[in-house]
């Protein structure tokens, strides 16, 4: 078998039981999790600054609160809030595109120049903005980040349904006197959907280091939540003499972000024809 064909499947074998396992990390937190994530009790305050150690494996942070308790219940929110601005994006997106690439016409010029208007800003300066202007939470970064994030579904799909709705299989479609429901769904979509599989999977990983990087920036949970990016934030003053406070929170962002690219560029690899390796021929 070819080389190649083996380190694929070994890359994604190890993109999935990553990704099995930060969900079942973000599923079981409360069972895993050795101490509470914001107590801030008399026992905690015991424990301010402690180094990695067997009673707290990352160490404890200025507040006496276990990190690793707190990075385990950080799964719980970062890469729940990429997934949820992947989904919203992705359905916005594909609605667009998907309607404006299948009819074309005026509808496409006025979908797609109103796609450009998002465009034409960067990305990261309109999240600060919307991110400023909404409730600082959650709920308020997913909201400025989908909004953000929902053009290149729309390009993307828009591009791929015009690609699709060319082919002969459509027109006899339409000369069957199928409606553009059904054209749509089970035709165009199915066929225009492989580019936005492996673009979700990448966009986790993207969305997850702009949501930290928010986080950060004071935007996004506010304390006490156990976020990974506001984590980052508060160790500021404590990286240079206690480096554990904000290392593993940030080695989690990392960890994450990674398995995400991994997984997109394995199912580019196996869905994406332009990209499938020929198999070594033997002599």
């Amino acid at each position: 078998m070819a080389r190649g064909t083996e380190g694929g499947r070994t890359a994604l074998v190890v993109a999935l039981g990553g990704v099995a396992l930060i969900v079942f990390v973000a599923l079981f937190a409360p069972v895993l999790a050795p101490y509470p994530a914001d107590a801030t009790g008399a026992a905690e305050t015991a424990q301010i600054l402690r180094p990695p150690s067997a009673a707290h494996w990352f160490g404890t942070d200025e507040l006496g609160r276990d990190v690793f308790s707190r990075v385990l219940y950080g799964a719980r929110i970062g890469p729940l809030v990429a997934v949820a601005v992947v989904t919203a994006s992705l359905l916005a997106g594909t609605a667009i595109g998907v309607v404006a690439g299948y009819f074309g016409g005026w509808f496409d010029e006025l979908l797609m120049r109103l796609t450009d208007v998002f465009l034409a800003v960067p990305a990261l300066l309109l999240a600060l903005a919307l991110a400023t202007v909404l409730a600082p939470g959650p709920v308020g970064l997913t909201v400025a980040l989908t909004v953000t994030w929902w053009p290149w579904y729309a390009r993307l799909v828009r591009g791929e349904t015009a690609s699709v709705v060319g082919r002969p299989y459509i027109e006899a479609c339409r000369a069957l006197g199928l409606g553009h429901r059904r054209t749509l769904m089970r035709h165009v979509l199915p066929n225009a959907s492989t580019p936005l599989l492996v673009q979700a999977s990448t966009d986790v990983g993207g969305v997850l280091l702009v949501a930290s990087g928010l986080s950060f920036l004071g935007l996004g949970p506010q304390p006490p939540t156990p976020d990974w990016g506001l984590m980052v934030e508060q160790s500021q003053n404590y990286f240079t003499t206690h480096w554990w406070i904000g290392t593993f929170p940030g080695l989690a962002i990392m960890l994450v972000a990674g398995l995400c690219f991994l997984l997109g560029d394995v199912l580019r690899d196996r869905l994406d024809p332009r990209h499938i390796a020929r198999p070594t021929q033997r002599a």
